[in-house]
């Protein structure tokens, strides 16, 4: 893991915890900087039945390197704002 600080990154005994800003219903998903000590991340799916939040935990899974089962929504399932904890990482993105 990366030595510099970000307020949106918190190390846990088996893994890392994300503070997370959501933008759903963009052309395509990318983490875009950060937004109120959080990592801004813009998600090719809407905000409706789940489906950002399933596109979220999808695309972390993949930027890990981790089953989809190593990643959990832990606050904010219908807000903008969410917590989401990350067990056990292979890799760490570039962004990270």
């Amino acid at each position: 893991m990366s030595e510099t600080p970000r307020p949106w990154r918190h190390q846990t005994d088996h893994g890392v915890r994300l503070e997370l800003h959501i933008q759903p219903g963009a052309k395509k998903t990318s983490v875009c900087g950060e937004y109120n000590n959080a990592l801004k991340i813009r998600l090719a799916a809407p905000p409706v039945d789940g489906k950002a939040n399933d596109a979220l935990l999808r695309f972390l899974a993949d930027a890990f390197s981790v089953p989809l089962r190593n990643v959990a929504l832990i606050r904010g399932e219908l807000a903008r704002q969410k917590t989401v904890v990350i067990h056990n990482p292979v890799q760490f993105p570039v962004w990270f």
